[in-house]
């Protein structure tokens, strides 16, 4: 190998995705490997006459991609890789795309052939090379999944389930099946069938509470006292799909199935055995805090909760979900602590939750967006309970660990603490008149959610903004630019969009210039095919199903997404394990190669369904 080559191998075995490739594949992909330097101002041009392609790398300087038509795609700095389109036959709207050098540039190129050779013998890395920056990142987030394969979370509930279990006939006597339970396989829980398909479920916490202290007659069907349509999991589903499902809906046990019969049962027993799982269970214990104190003691194992998902690799959705219900969680048990002082509510009354918390995508930077909406027969006297009780609460959520607003937009706040018919004149204003100011209100409670109370006024108050949206076509117009003003940043990443000045200067805020783009293209998309969903990924599959949004582009804005808040999740967990108190803001010197990679193709997808976006709806 000459010298030349030897650097090329020692560059490439530090680049991401050559490091994960056998050494031997690396040594030969070096030595076939050519060097080209392009002066400030040369460009390469790719057509559909090329017949020499190759996979470029920048060892030094920089690269700007542009179009045809002379649209700029992005910018490149060193370690950064182009020419995946060119592995795969070129497309008409490809035909005549531009690298122009902006600095001297220094390229390592690898013939196309042997890219095509590694994806032949290593199939696993095919993604990698893939010509979609979808696959790309689709293949990177589950590369970071990878690593913690064979953590507890990724386990099958199979691999831990019970296999004794009770079944019974729905005719068959509540003595019978309590024998059946108490037999010589001891079971915690018996399911209920009728003509072979499961209708209920029976525990020995219902044999106690529903039948030995109400006396009931236990010569009487079972089908009398079990709890009807069990939630149930299937054998090959993930260990996290239990835990997220006993916590949705506060259950104790699953049954196990496979096909139509049932072969074993989950309980939180089996789970909370293990370290890394016992503490998503503290909503349990949240259920029985007697004072806020009680609650605030908890915070640390909230952060345990977060380390175990990060760390286990599981999806940034799930994530999500678990920490919303564990958020959800805290913000009842507070509600009902605040009533046991104040005593019960004068009127009927809905405690709504708003942003990341009703998207179910809570982590661990995320702030309190509430409001009270109370019956329109609230008296000026019942307002004042009101605020006493959202200062309570709020209060109590900050004290845990979920911090006051900075927008002030919580039901402690007297404007975001109104009966019904106020909230429906706030939002027909809003959107009447979408100016700055009240386009901010709105982009607030654009999602809202009941945790507590009346859930119907959350619901009327939803079809009345949805139904003043859909007869104001200049809201949705209104709310397309403003959703496009801030771009992602496309540049080199010494030339990215930093914060200029206070403590976070120069470092890159990924909530501000990524995240919350994403959350506002699944506003629009979602409205402009009349949906209601207030989740960021199913409001992208909503306007792929109606239409409004085609397969290649929900696809790939959806793994961007993923992509996106995975790094933000894992930069959030390093700085809390550093002591530091966890933001946003990351320093771009700390991204990996790989990192670095993907975020520009995430950023490059948004920028696209931006450009879309806009001519769509503006």
């Amino acid at each position: 190998m000459t010298s030349g080559s030897d650097n090329i191998l020692q560059f490439l075995l530090e680049l991401d995705p050559f490091d994960k490739l056998p050494k031997s594949m690396v040594e030969r992909l070096a030595t076939v490997a050519s060097v080209k330097y392009l002066a400030k101002g040369e460009h390469i041009a790719f057509s559909a006459l090329c017949e020499r392609r190759h996979l470029y790398i920048i060892r030094k300087g920089a690269i700007e991609q542009r179009t045809s038509l002379k649209k700029l795609r992005s910018r490149l700095g060193e370690e950064d890789q182009f020419g995946f389109t060119f592995l795969e036959p070129i497309k008409d709207s490809e035909d005549g795309y531009q690298a122009h050098a902006i600095e001297d540039s220094l390229l390592y190129l690898i013939p196309h052939a042997y890219i095509i050779e590694v994806c032949h013998h290593h199939p696993e890395f095919k993604d990698y090379f893939a010509a979609a920056a979808k696959t790309r990142l689709h293949s990177a987030v589950n590369c970071i999944a990878k690593k913690e394969e064979k953590s507890l979370f990724f386990r099958t509930v199979g691999e831990l389930a019970s296999e004794n279990i009770t079944v019974a006939d729905c005719n068959d006597s509540i003595k019978k099946v309590a024998q059946q339970m108490c037999g010589s396989q001891r079971s915690s829980c018996a399911v209920i069938l009728q003509q072979h398909a499961i209708v209920g479920i029976v525990t020995d916490r219902d044999m106690t509470h529903q039948v030995v202290s109400k006396g009931i007659d236990t010569s009487l069907p079972i089908k009398r006292v079990m709890t009807p349509n069990p939630i149930i999991i299937k054998r090959d589903d993930k260990v996290i799909q239990a835990i997220s499902l006993m916590l949705q809906y506060n259950i104790r046990c699953l049954p196990v199935v496979e096909g139509h019969n049932v072969v074993g049962l989950i309980t939180t027993t089996h789970l909370v055995h293990n370290h890394r799982t016992q503490s998503l269970f503290l909503i349990e214990k949240i259920k029985y805090a007697s004072s806020p104190n009680a609650l605030s003691a908890l915070k640390e194992e909230r952060a345990m909760v977060f380390q175990s998902l990060v760390e286990s690799g599981v999806s940034a959705e799930i994530q999500g979900q678990v920490m919303t219900m564990i958020m959800d969680a805290f913000t009842r048990r507070l509600i009902q602590l605040s009533e046991q002082v104040l005593g019960p509510p004068p009127c009927d009354y809905a405690w709504m939750v708003a942003g990341s918390h009703a998207r179910n995508e809570v982590h661990m930077l995320s702030d309190q967006d509430s409001a009270l909406v109370l019956s329109d027969k609230a008296s000026a006297a019942d307002r004042i309970y009101f605020t006493h009780l959202a200062m309570q609460v709020c209060n109590g959520l900050d004290a845990i660990g979920y911090p006051l607003c900075s927008g002030n937009y919580m039901a402690a706040a007297p404007k975001w603490n109104q009966p019904l018919s106020r909230w429906k004149e706030y939002y027909s204003k809003w959107i009447a008149s979408p100016e700055y100011n009240r386009l901010l209100s709105i982009s607030v409670f654009m999602e809202v959610r009941c945790i507590h109370g009346n859930a119907d006024f959350v619901g009327e108050l939803q079809a009345h903004m949805h139904q003043t949206i859909y007869g104001n076509p200049r809201f949705l117009k209104a709310l397309t630019r403003d959703a496009i003003e801030t771009s992602p940043p496309l540049g080199i990443f010494n030339s990215l969009v930093l914060e200029i000045g206070g403590e976070h200067s120069n470092t890159l805020n990924i909530k501000k210039f990524a995240l919350n783009l994403i959350i506002d293209l699944a506003r629009i998309y979602s409205l402009s095919a009349q949906g209601s969903q207030t989740g960021t990924e199913e409001r992208f599959r909503y306007a792929l199903e109606k239409g409004a949004l085609s397969k290649d582009s929900c696809d790939s804005i959806i793994e961007a997404f993923r992509f996106i808040t995975q790094v933000r999740l894992r930069h959030q967990l390093s700085q809390m394990k550093q002591g530091k108190i966890a933001n946003n803001n990351i320093n771009p010197d700390a991204f990996s190669s790989f990192e670095r990679k993907h975020l520009k193709e995430a950023f490059k997808i948004i920028s696209d369904l931006q450009s879309v976006a806009k001519l769509k709806f503006t």
